[in-house]
């Protein structure tokens, strides 16, 4: 069968990471991609793998209409079994499109939970609205990423009966524990074995909450817990003078370290001793929790999306918006971490246990094929 993706972008973000991996281990079905913009970080990794990527350049609103043209070129020579699209803009634009061609088979994929105003786009709020009202006559099936993601959307208009969950699938060969990594990156930085890493990968972005993080650090620091904490992910960097203020103002310099965008995840997580998210809202399906615990590394989240459906039993999870909240439950985490080993050896091998049996690639793949018919 010949699927095409359309979506949005290709950039380094958890909608497309979880199409790089369904595009590169499902090797039953011939995948091609096209990316409404430009090529992104995926491109040339898709590529390697043997994918075929289109971009369509549709990077403002001059460029519409004339991606709009080279969409309509593509789909009637590529002639596909299945369209998904991925993501509001790619639900839209890819939709009406392949509908308008005739195709029949179009699946939509939404990754988000709650679109708020005040982070999330106007025009992203828009096109979700509409797509809302057009999910009765365009999509066969509408996969989200999430339960939460589910309930909302229904509850914004998206035809209920058409929706289904896909949970997002992990590569348990590639992130699993491994003490050669944990002790590559902590070398690389110069830390002590001895000293409790805690780390957080996301990038700067209100949704994300870097600064309800930071306070509740403090609070930690407060109370004489020793830590080192990484901050990994787009725009955390020195150059940041928002970040690095605030980093000031909590008196954490000597607890930071910002290692900006990294591409070695697997040593990452290894490295770290607890896994934070601190997500206000915005997240579906959080991958950073899953990989963290493939790797045996226990987490602490807010209660955003599905994230407390990831870790269930294996973590700590708190309200989001509450740093006293968010500091308690690192303060726990921590305290485990220093105290019984033994229990602390038992939950990370719960935490990967429980990714293994629930998330892994194979089984999202499978799901996958469900829907498509396949």
């Amino acid at each position: 069968m010949k699927v095409v993706h359309i979506i949005s972008n290709l950039n380094n973000g958890g909608a497309e990471g979880v199409l790089y991996r369904l595009c590169k281990s499902d090797t039953i079905q011939n995948h091609i991609v096209i990316s409404m913009t430009g090529e992104g970080k995926y491109k040339l990794m898709l590529r390697n793998v043997g994918i075929d990527v289109y971009c369509l350049n549709m990077n403002n609103n001059r460029a519409y209409f004339k991606g709009f043209l080279k969409l309509l070129k593509l789909l009637r020579k590529l002639k596909p079994d299945i369209i998904q699209t991925w993501m509001y803009h790619a639900d839209f634009f890819g939709g009406i499109t392949a509908r308008l061609l005739g195709f029949k088979n179009i699946f939509w994929n939404i990754r988000h939970t709650k679109l708020l105003p005040s982070e999330s786009k106007k025009t992203t709020r828009i096109l979700a609205n509409i797509s809302a009202r057009l999910s009765g006559i365009i999509p066969k099936r509408i996969i989200c990423c999430a339960e939460e993601a589910l309930w909302v959307h229904s509850e914004m208009g998206y035809k209920k009966l058409k929706m289904t969950v896909i949970a997002n699938g992990y590569d348990i060969s590639l992130f699993k524990p491994c003490d050669k990594l944990r002790l590559s990156l902590r070398d690389e930085l110069n830390l002590n074995l001895k000293t409790i890493i805690l780390g957080m990968v996301g990038r700067f972005h209100p949704q994300k909450n870097h600064i309800g993080l930071l306070k509740a650090l403090s609070i930690v620091k407060k109370l004489d817990y020793d830590f080192k904490f990484l901050l990994i992910g787009r725009d955390l960097n020195y150059d940041n003078l928002i970040l690095e203020s605030e980093i000031k103002r909590q008196n954490l310099e000597s607890n930071i370290l910002l290692l900006n965008q990294r591409s070695d995840m697997p040593a990452v997580m290894n490295a770290l001793d607890i896994n934070v998210l601190s997500s206000s809202s915005g997240e579906g399906f959080p991958n950073v929790l899953a990989e963290a615990m493939a790797c045996g590394t226990p987490c602490v989240t807010t209660n955003i999306g599905d994230a407390a459906l990831i870790v269930d039993d294996t973590g700590w999870v708190s309200p989001p918006n509450d740093p006293i909240g968010l500091s308690n439950a690192i303060i726990e985490a921590i305290e485990e971490r220093s105290n019984d080993e033994e229990l602390w050896t038992l939950r990370k091998q719960k935490c990967r246990d429980r990714i293994v049996e629930n998330f892994s690639l194979d089984k999202m793949i499978k799901n996958y094929h469900l829907v498509w018919g396949i």
